[in-house]
Formats: C-alpha cells, structure tokens, sequence
C-alpha cells in the first residue's frame, strides 16, 4: 500500500485540523465539534501561534473545502446541529505520537524539541528528548512525503527548531517567527488554556440549543 500524499494546505486549513485533532484527544465528550465550537477553538488565545480571529463563516467555508479534500467529515447523527470531525490522522496512519507532534506543530508553529515535549503532554507523555527527535526523523523521512523540516536556531537560540511542512518545504529566509518571549507558559498556560476550552464548550452548547429551540418554534 502506497502511502498516502497529502494536499498542501493553507495555514487556515491548517489550523482547522490541528484543533479538531487537539479537542478529539483532550474532550472527547464534545468531539466531533459544531462550527461554533471549532471557531472557538481556532480561535483560543493560548496554545495558540499566532493568535487568529476566524468568523464562523470563515470556518464553514474551510471545512468545505477541507471536506472536499478528503481530510474532513460532517457527522450529523442524532443532532440537528452538523457537527464535524478531522480524518488527517486516518488517512496519514498516524499513531499517538506522531498525532502529538504534528498536532503541536500544526497550532503553535515552530519549536525546538524541548518545547515540543513540553507542549505534547496532554497528547503523550514522551520519556524523554531522544524519543521526540525519533518521531521528528520518522516523520521527516515519510515516504509520502516529509511532514516536518529541521530548521536553524532562530536569532540568538542555540537549538533547532522543527515546523511542519502541509504548507509546502520552509526557505530558512522567510522562516515565521518565534512566539513572543513573554508569552505564557507551563503551568499558568495549561490552567488558561482548561478554562478557554470550558468557555468554548459552554458557547458550542448555548448556540446548539438556541438553533434547536428556532427549529422547534
């Protein structure tokens, strides 16, 4: 079985992917996601690089077209609301370390591999550095196709960083940004980000019920 090659992807299709992989891991419960809530999600302030600010129309017109391209399904089920889920990791094979790579990449851009350990936590709990660079040169070297490249320190740093590559290969000139350096972190980062997700699913389940009651009256 050839391995599968995927189509390169814009930043916001990237972005729609890697929070649908993110909240199919770590709230299950309320995956798949309504439009609204993968707004929400998309749009979360922390673990997040850079920081967007998508429309829910912006959001249906890029799960169409994600649709369209195979890496994306709406499964309506019981609910009136169409609710959506990512099918990249299928397609890809991909086990749960890798998913916990590519997933970290996919909504914080590039990383040196203390950070991507740092950040995949609530994905995989890698044992240690040398763990994380085997899954980096496993998924450098697919044979479908690279998903990540090793990129030179950025200005000042010591360490490499890692990008993922849906978007096409990264000229080292035009390499993006590093997040800035007083964002947050640790702890603090992880308690905001529990509480983004909290509002986001409280808002996903507030716009689900009044479309409900619309329909009923």
């Amino acid at each position: 079985m050839e391995p599968v090659q995927v189509p390169l992807l814009q930043a916001e299709e990237i972005r729609v992917i890697g929070a649908l992989i993110e909240k199919e891991v770590t709230t299950p419960e309320y995956y798949p996601m309504t439009a609204n809530g993968l707004t929400a999600a998309c749009n979360q302030k922390s673990n997040r690089f850079p920081v967007t600010e998508y429309t829910e129309n912006d959001i249906l017109s890029l799960l169409q077209d994600l649709r369209a391209k195979g890496l994306v399904t709406e499964r309506t089920g019981g609910s009136r609301v169409p609710k959506f889920g990512q099918r990249f990791t299928e397609r890809l094979n991909l086990g749960r370390r890798e998913i916990a790579v590519m997933c970290v990449l996919m909504l914080r851009g590039q990383q040196t591999m203390g950070e991507i350990k740092g950040r995949t936590d609530r994905f995989y709990g890698f044992s240690d550095l040398d763990e994380v660079e085997m899954v980096l040169h496993k998924l450098a070297a697919r044979e479908g196709g690279p998903l990540v490249q090793k990129l030179a320190p950025a200005p000042g740093m010591k360490e490499p960083r890692w990008a993922q590559t849906l978007g096409g290969a990264i000229e080292e000139g035009v390499a993006a940004p590093a997040p800035p350096a007083g964002a947050s972190h640790g702890r603090s980062d992880e308690r905001f980000a529990a509480l983004e997700e909290e509002v986001s699913r409280l808002r996903a389940e507030v716009a689900e019920l009044r479309r409900l009651l619309e329909s009923v009256l």
